[in-house]
């Protein structure tokens, strides 16, 4: 081990009774005697008063994080790295951002194609903002139209060539509210087994079952199907057109086909892969040339390569009204996105339409940076060479320590730990642009290779 990398270890690995630090601090409650419930006449167990301001101090959740808010701040301050985490910056999330009093070659931003501070889609966003406010203040259904909201709709739905779109104010809000208007108990959905969050909390909320597949593999999905299947009434299977933690591109259309050999419907997810697919950029559908009509819901983002914020479902009309006027928090009973973003969106659209050649450039950088980072042996897991590149880097602290001395180096690029991906995956994940240069990339894959070499000297004790 250098000495550097030993002196590092040493600090880190004082700062190691952060955690029980935090717990002992948060142990201040008063215990109250059990008494009979006065309904059932059973003497519940005695519990701990929390007083006020105090009610979910002891909250796993609450209690984890804040202890491991602290552990991280300890470790910044002890070996003097900086903390990417939250890292505040005052300039658009480009490829060359302004923090820390410094310019940082930005890899976690989901502006594939550059367009969220384009001139075009600026002034859209500007010239909505001074047309209609700030906010739309109010749902759809009770508000009135702007008709901003229907151009983009029409849009997205020719894009998809289905009968409608719905635009909405979260592309995480989007999976889990449609699900869970769609399915109830005694329904099913069909995962990939790297299906997003979103749609997990999708199930929940309908309360219907959720059995996964294993990823990408429609032998699997059909081995599930034969099993299962004819226990449900409606069944949904759930895909995505670009995993955003593996950078593995969906068998979208394979799969669908599975699906429809069980009577399911199909939902793609095509928040990464909108904007990244096919060469007009139009996503998983152009890449794979298939009809509208073969996936019943088209689900997407607007806050990725599109430049904006909010998401959108493309599908039947019939199915999009419903989803309009009864569909809590979706739309029904939910403040319509920002017209600013709407226009903004729209912008994004003509840009992409009017120059093409961005998603010829982001292409381009993906595989440069992919076969330079395989030159340098680094892990890319199940990658396959798209604008999202994971560099598996296994151990909390390790990839911590990997996004951190990147940073030192003028290079912004996140760590993504448990629960997000397994335990023994962690990674930093490389989002690629149109707009990065082939120095970026290459001294980026330089300083990366460096980075990780320095970690691999740290302790086994600091592998976790």
């Amino acid at each position: 081990m250098s000495e550097s990398a030993r002196d590092l270890a040493r600090k880190l690995l004082a700062g190691s009774g952060t955690k029980e630090s935090a717990e002992a601090g948060s142990a201040t409650a008063v215990r109250h005697a059990a008494a009979p419930n006065p309904v059932t006449g059973r003497t519940a167990p005695a519990r701990a008063a929390r007083g006020p301001g105090r009610q979910f101090t002891d909250h796993p959740e609450v209690a984890a994080a804040v202890a491991k808010r602290a552990a991280i701040a300890a470790i910044s301050a002890q070996s003097g790295m900086p903390n990417p985490l939250f890292l505040p910056r005052n300039s658009p999330n480009d490829t060359v951002i302004r923090a820390m009093d410094t310019d940082l070659v930005n890899f976690s931003a989901y502006n594939y194609l550059g367009l969220s501070s384009h001139p075009r889609v600026v002034r859209a966003g500007q010239a909505a903002l001074d047309q209609y406010g700030a906010s739309a203040s109010a749902s759809r259904i009770v508000s009135g139209e702007i008709p901003l909201y229907g151009e983009l709709e029409q849009r997205l739905a020719g894009m998809y060539d289905v009968g409608d779109a719905m635009v909405t104010t979260s592309g995480y809000l989007t999976n889990a509210g449609v699900i869970g208007f769609l399915l109830r108990e005694g329904d099913v959905a069909f995962c990939d087994s790297l299906i997003h969050g979103s749609v997990v909390s999708g199930t929940q909320w309908a309360g219907c079952r959720r059995i996964n597949f294993r990823h990408n593999d429609p032998d699997s999905l059909r081995s599930v199907l034969k099993m299962s299947r004819s226990g449900f009434d409606r069944a949904l299977v759930v895909l995505e057109g670009h995993y955003s933690m593996d950078g593995t591109v969906g068998r979208v259309a394979e799969l669908a086909a599975v699906a429809r050999e069980f009577d399911c419907a199909v939902m793609v997810d095509e928040a990464h892969s909108l904007g990244v697919f096919g060469a007009a950029g139009h996503g998983i559908r152009e890449h794979y040339g298939m009809a509208g009509s073969d996936v019943d819901i088209w689900m997407g983002t607007l806050s990725k390569a599109l430049g904006s914020v909010g998401g959108f479902i493309a599908a039947d009309a019939d199915l999009i009204a419903a989803m309009k006027s009864s569909a809590p928090g979706v739309a029904m009973l939910t403040g319509a996105p920002a017209p600013s973003g709407i226009a903004a969106a729209m912008a994004g659209l003509d840009v992409l339409a009017a120059e093409p050649e961005r998603v010829t450039r982001l292409w381009r950088n993906a595989r440069l940076f992919d076969a330079a980072l395989r030159e340098r042996g680094l892990d890319l897991g199940e990658s396959q060479g798209t604008p999202i590149v994971p560099v598996i880097v296994p151990g909390e602290i390790r990839a911590g320590f990997v996004s951190a001395h990147l940073l030192q180096q003028g290079v912004y690029a996140g760590a993504i730990s448990a629960p997000a991906v397994p335990v023994g995956k962690e990674r930093l994940r490389f989002f690629i642009t149109s707009e990065h240069t082939e120095q970026q990339l290459l001294s980026t894959a330089d300083l990366l290779a460096a980075a990780i070499a320095l970690a691999d000297q740290l302790p086994e004790a600091m592998a976790v």
